[in-house]
């Protein structure tokens, strides 16, 4: 199934984030996603029609 909620805790360093399908299954679990891992990581998943999805979908800037 499809991931349709992305939680993201933020975090100074590291981040965890965490999807799961419409069935409320957790799809998407990483207790430790380094900054720069992070925009390749989102950036992979279908794009929703949220304000994140749309940054990391348009830019590399966030990379930093």
């Amino acid at each position: 199934m499809a991931i349709v909620t992305v939680g993201i805790d933020l975090a100074k360093n590291v981040f965890a984030i965490h999807g799961v399908d419409e069935a409320g299954k957790a799809v998407l679990v990483d207790p430790k996603v380094s900054r720069d891992q992070r925009v390749p990581l989102i950036a992979q998943l279908p794009p929703g029609a949220h304000y994140w999805a749309r940054c990391f979908a348009s830019t590399d800037t966030w990379s930093s």
